[in-house]
């Protein structure tokens, strides 16, 4: 199973709809997909459909109470999709995992000898804390979302250092698989600065498809549904699954869905 942590510590860049959308496109094409919702806030859930009553295991039993990884996942309404989706004791779960031997390697362990996908993705918290340490020490590689402003190329330093230091003591084979450019505005002169500041900085880390402001992907959490189902035609839907053909053809050949 290819594990991808989708992390930005910057709040409000997309974090959550991009979890949700590639792994309903990545479902959609054939990949038996697993979607990690490890904030607090649980919005990769409600934006998938999945009722607060209706998670009875969560991710945090699988990190606090390390329940096995098949008692905590559930199917969605998209075929081929499953979530272990986030309640509100994940909140508490910094706090207690301080004093747990191993605290930043749950994860890892969890997801050890899953055979029932092909490919998973976390939804990191917006933050560095604890959580968000666990889904770069299990990931295999990391997607960042970026917003295009000026505030976001600050965020983006203080993350790279991060993996920087999680290669170091964690996780030496972690990668960064790309960074995406989101709410990217055509009218604001701006976000165009923006866009070509990171992309001659970062080079062809950055993805060609850019994820746009969209109305339909604002309007779909609401509904319970991935803007890709909700209104598959609207330049959100379009522009992710660009992203999602573009991330196929990133990843190792011989890891690859049949």
């Amino acid at each position: 199973m290819i594990t991808i942590a989708i992390a930005n510590q910057k709040g409000g860049v997309g974090k959550t709809t991009t979890a949700i959308n590639i792994a309903t496109a990545m479902a959609a094409t054939g990949w038996r997909t697993l979607l990690i919702d490890l904030d607090p806030q649980g919005n990769a859930s409600t934006g998938i459909g999945i009722a607060t009553a209706d998670r009875v295991s969560s991710s945090y039993d699988l990190l606090i109470d390390q329940a096995p990884l098949t008692e905590c996942f559930q199917p969605t309404a998209i075929p081929g999709l499953d979530i272990v989706p986030a309640t509100v004791d994940l909140s508490g779960a910094e706090v207690e995992l301080v004093g747990v031997e191993n605290r930043t390697d749950r994860l890892r362990a969890a997801l050890a000898g899953d055979a029932g996908h092909d490919i998973c993705f976390i939804d990191c918290p917006p933050s560095l804390g604890l959580l968000t340490l666990n889904a770069l020490g299990a990931a295999d590689t990391l997607l960042v979302p970026l917003q295009c402003e000026f505030f976001a190329l600050e965020g983006l330093s203080q993350l790279l250092q991060t993996v920087e230091r999680v290669q170091q003591r964690f996780n030496p084979d972690l990668g960064i698989l790309g960074v995406v450019l989101t709410m990217f505005d055509r009218r604001n002169r701006l976000t165009d600065q923006v866009a070509d500041d990171v992309r001659a900085c970062l080079g062809p880390l950055v993805f060609e498809a850019v994820i746009p402001r969209n109305v339909r992907l604002s309007e779909a959490p609401s509904h319970g549904l991935p803007a890709l189902v909700y209104d598959h035609s609207c330049a959100g839907s379009l522009a992710y699954m660009a992203l999602a053909r573009e991330l196929i053809g990133r990843l190792p050949e011989k890891r690859k869905a049949a």
